[in-house]
């Protein structure tokens, strides 16, 4: 057996810090405690952190910290900024709140009500999470699905409206049972980028016969076969971007692959409110040539 080049273990040595943060963010995440987990000298290590990370040390702890508080306040109504703030390993809700103001140019409380996901992004572009989505894309062949689809057409905030709409049809026709029946998502453009008014998003799910007539505007797709690059999110949906543009950004420019003309789309491995948001499985399919 051939032994782990130097660049390897390096990496493995900062993924295991990595992992520690995550893991501990209510806990001591000082330089001296993580250069410990890694083995390296603390003189060096925020020097070695930054240069692989991307940003200081001190900066990625508080935009994990942040991370985890956001994500709990959007996902869960019963979260309040207080748990929020002490689950994340702030200090005090104060400290949280001019954290994740100067972060994202509001209140928590706000940004509970209309969260801003563009900027979200913004933030959240740092080189750790395009290794880590590079590292779980796989490439696979897909077969071909019938599917039911409402299209939603207008703002992106108001998605929600249209899948309680197909909801109903699923309950009332039984054609899409979701115990029985895989779900899907189609976006046909990105919403940080298209106008509110010309965005559309189709909402599916698998069946097994032609969609009977009915009053919801409930069409039959298909969903084309071929070559997929597959990537998993965890967590709600509201922020799978940060899922999906390091698959654009790094992972496709070093991967030789081709995209077909075509978009993306979702399948959704979860339901609500049986799983928590926070908990939530989407599989992201990226078409290939």
């Amino acid at each position: 057996m051939s032994a782990r080049s130097p660049s390897s273990a390096y990496t493995q040595r900062f993924d295991a810090v990595l992992a520690y943060i995550d893991a501990n963010l209510d806990g001591d995440l000082s330089v001296k405690a993580l250069s410990q987990v890694a083995s390296f000298s603390p003189f060096h290590f925020h020097r070695q952190f930054g240069a692989f990370v991307g940003v200081p040390v001190s900066r990625y702890v508080q935009l994990m910290r942040l991370r985890r508080a956001a994500h709990g306040l959007v996902a869960r109504a019963e979260v309040s900024v207080l748990d929020a703030a002490f689950h994340a390993g702030f200090e005090s809700p104060e400290a949280f709140s001019r954290a994740f103001r100067r972060a994202f140019g509001m209140p928590p409380s706000e940004f509970r009500k209309a969260p801003n996901w563009q900027v979200w992004n913004t933030v959240f572009a740092i080189p750790h999470f395009s290794r880590t989505v590079a590292m779980h894309v796989q490439i696979v062949d897909f077969s071909p699905v019938r599917v039911a689809a409402l299209e939603h057409c207008g703002p992106p905030e108001r998605v929600v409206e249209s899948v309680n709409t197909f909801i109903q049809w699923r309950k009332q026709s039984g054609q899409s049972p979701v115990a029985s029946s895989r779900s899907f998502g189609i976006p046909y453009g990105n919403p940080d980028t298209t106008p509110a008014e010309e965005f559309r998003f189709a909402i599916c799910g698998e069946i097994r016969e032609a969609v009977a007539a009915n009053e919801f505007n409930i069409r039959e797709l298909t969903i084309p076969g071929g070559r997929y690059a597959v990537v998993r999110h965890t967590g709600s949906t509201d922020h799978i971007g940060e899922t999906i543009y390091p698959i654009y950004r790094d992972w496709l420019p070093s991967s030789g692959e081709e995209l077909r003309d075509q978009p993306l789309f979702f399948e959704y491995l979860s339901v609500y409110p049986e799983t928590p948001k926070d908990q939530w499985q989407t599989d992201i399919y990226v078409p290939l040539r």
